[in-house]
């Protein structure tokens, strides 16, 4: 016994162990946790969200659903993590001011861009909107690969079908082990205008994609500055730009002006901004500030730094673009999992590697409706046979002692297949009038043209 049990001890060094155990963490949270796929620009959680909710009916043209139902869901199937990871990458992709097309539409409080926590799920109601049916359509049709869920109990993909360019038009951010991204958001018009022509054009180059995409558009709107930081960025996948606020000096009466400000950079929180311009004003740090208002509201943000009579308006407004974030530089960073290692990608390497996936995932539909269309065009045919001969064949099976043995007399009888003495043997005896016949040769017809048009697409 005591042989058996030193027969089974090993001796590692540390080192060894420390680095293997390392290795194996670090590899998870790179592929399988915080970097996006840049087939369909989503993190695994985000996935399992979008996943569950649509195999849910949780769609937008249904009435909104308890979010609390739907964390569940994704908690109990697909994600075996805490409720509060999965719920804030659902308020995530409901916020507007963080991506530039919403993948989840919310009733109730979301949060806020200035940073203020969205209400407990008990009490918001979720649902996809439009666009993620985008992301998810024909995913029914074998399109992409499915694997066993944590349990082995369910199904769940490994990535979705992603008909529009996601991980560039809603961008992503996220911190792994010796990786990070930083992937802005962009214009769904723009990219797509881009995706067309490089379809047409598979040797453009980045120079040529920049005519439609003249850069990032963030959701929060503000002025990106420094077109060489946006050029290298889409070339290498790294880059600088300056995103500065929207400003503009109104004059009032009695010689007096005020700062108006619109729009602010993205992923700022407007309240910490407000708090600090105020810090300014009250430290006299700058000569003319005489009170920041917020007067943001439903209609929009709004910004009002109220000036002295003899201030300079310029002058405060550059101390403030230099001193607060009013004015911030982004750093493109633009990692994601491609072939399932992460990479450093262009604008052009995103848009190629978007294209090769719509490329299998139409080959894949194109194969799944092409046999769901001849194996209905077989039975159609085998049942107008049959209403030919249909006296022959009612015969036949009042001769039959049960339903199988029918089946098998029509396949001796009439040289049937089984799947077409199937059909018949299930049809009802409503559809035996002459309309039918009619209405299954031009069902026939409109087969033969859509496999047609399948094998074109095919080959």
């Amino acid at each position: 016994m005591a042989e058996d049990i030193n027969s089974n001890i090993q001796e590692l060094s540390l080192e060894t162990v420390m680095g293997d155990r390392f290795g194996r963490y670090s590899k998870y949270i790179i592929q399988d946790r915080a970097l996006p796929d840049i087939r369909d620009g989503l993190k695994p959680v985000q996935r399992r969200i979008l996943y569950a909710m649509n195999k849910d009916g949780n769609t937008y043209d249904k009435q909104f659903r308890k979010s609390a139902k739907s964390v569940g869901n994704v908690m109990g199937n697909y994600h075996p993590h805490g409720d509060s990871s999965i719920y804030e990458a659902m308020i995530r992709m409901s916020q507007s001011w963080k991506l530039r097309a919403p993948l989840i539409e919310m009733h109730g409080n979301n949060g806020s861009i200035d940073n203020d926590p969205a209400a407990a799920m008990r009490y918001t109601e979720a649902r996809l909107s439009k666009l993620a049916g985008e992301m998810l359509r024909d995913l029914e049709k074998d399109t992409v690969d499915m694997v066993l869920n944590f349990d082995d109990t369910e199904y769940e993909p490994t990535v979705l079908p992603g008909h529009f360019p996601n991980l560039l038009v809603n961008g992503a951010t996220g911190i792994s082990a010796g990786y990070a991204t930083n992937i802005p958001p962009h214009n769904l018009g723009e990219i797509i205008d881009a995706t067309v022509y490089l379809l047409g054009h598979e040797h453009a180059t980045v120079d040529d994609l920049l005519t439609f995409v003249p850069g990032p558009d963030f959701p929060t709107g503000a002025i990106v500055q420094g077109a060489e930081g946006i050029k290298a960025a889409y070339k290498t996948g790294k880059g600088r730009i300056v995103v500065r606020s929207r400003t503009a000096i109104v004059p009032l009466k009695g010689g007096k002006s005020q700062i108006v400000i619109s729009e602010i950079p993205y992923e700022v929180n407007k309240a910490d901004l407000v708090r600090k311009m105020d810090e300014i004003r009250a430290n006299k740090d700058v000569a003319g500030m005489t009170e920041v208002r917020d007067e943001s509201d439903r209609e929009g943000l709004q910004i009002v730094i109220e000036l002295s009579k003899d201030a300079n308006a310029n002058g405060i407004l550059q101390y403030l673009f230099k001193k607060t974030d009013l004015q911030v530089t982004y750093h493109f960073n633009m990692v994601a999992i491609h072939n399932q290692r992460p990479e450093q990608v262009g604008l052009l390497t995103a848009l190629q590697a978007f294209l090769e996936h719509q490329e299998e995932v139409i080959t894949k539909r194109a194969r799944y409706d092409l046999k769901k269309a001849q194996d209905r065009q077989h039975i159609v045919s085998g049942l107008i046979k049959a209403l030919s001969i249909l006296d022959e064949v009612i015969a036949t099976i009042r001769g039959s002692q049960d339903r199988k043995s029918a089946k098998a007399n029509l396949i001796a009888a009439y040289d049937f297949t089984e799947a077409q003495a199937e059909a018949i043997v299930t049809l009802q005896l409503y559809r035996l009038t002459n309309t039918d016949v009619t209405q299954l040769q031009a069902e026939f017809e409109d087969l033969n043209d859509q496999i047609a048009q399948l094998k074109i697409i095919l080959t």
